[in-house]
């Protein structure tokens, strides 16, 4: 069958395999913004996760507008970032699984692909958590009565815990190419042989 459209000349190899690579290239550039989107997807349900286990601590209105927290609330000020992070590790691991496992074909472009989504789901479960916290901390210290306590905004305060996102992700790639094998390499003729001559022997 030839490459003559109809009522034109015939297309050219060259330009067949060039449509084939923009089709395949849309197709991959879908997949990755459906991937991404998705990963947005579980940094939300991730915020929400984070919010209903981290224990925020309060502080106490004195009667001369001060505010002072127990010893066990200044231990629990960082269990936002605490939990943060172990989510986000958790997180990160299973998004650079399934960024392997679906974009390993494309070569090195998987690792920022990765480490966009983690962040993406980083940023997402952030602002789900914060919107479902109890907001900023200053406006409802300034607003309490004396003989009320007043939560802790939930956020993150330390910038490491958003880094674990990516690390994690990062690390699965990268035990993926170190121990998995490799695609360009030429698969054995006879892959039961040595088997068969060790049974025999």
């Amino acid at each position: 069958m030839s490459g003559r459209t109809p009522g034109g000349p015939a297309a050219e190899p060259s330009d067949l395999a060039e449509d084939e690579r923009r089709t395949a290239r849309r197709r991959m550039l879908g997949r990755a913004g459906l991937f991404l989107l998705g990963a947005a997807g579980v940094g939300a349900a991730a915020g929400v996760l984070w919010e209903a286990v981290v224990v925020l601590p309060v502080y106490t209105v004195g009667p001369g507008g001060g505010a002072s927290t127990s010893e066990r609330g200044l231990t629990e000020y960082i269990g936002g970032d605490a939990w943060f992070s172990l989510i986000g590790l958790v997180v990160g691991l299973g998004i650079g699984l399934a960024a392997w496992r679906l974009f390993r074909p494309i070569g090195w472009p998987v690792v920022p692909l990765a480490v966009a989504a983690t962040m993406m789901a980083a940023l997402m479960c952030w602002l789900v958590g914060w919107k479902l916290g109890p907001g900023p901390f200053a406006p409802r210290l300034a607003e309490a009565t004396p003989g009320t306590t007043v939560e802790i905004e939930l956020t993150v305060r330390a910038q490491a815990a958003l880094l674990v996102w990516p690390f994690g992700a990062v690390l699965v790639l990268l035990l993926g190419s170190s121990l998995g094998r490799d695609d360009e390499e030429p698969k054995p003729i006879f892959p039961h042989r040595g088997r068969r001559d060790a049974g025999s022997s």
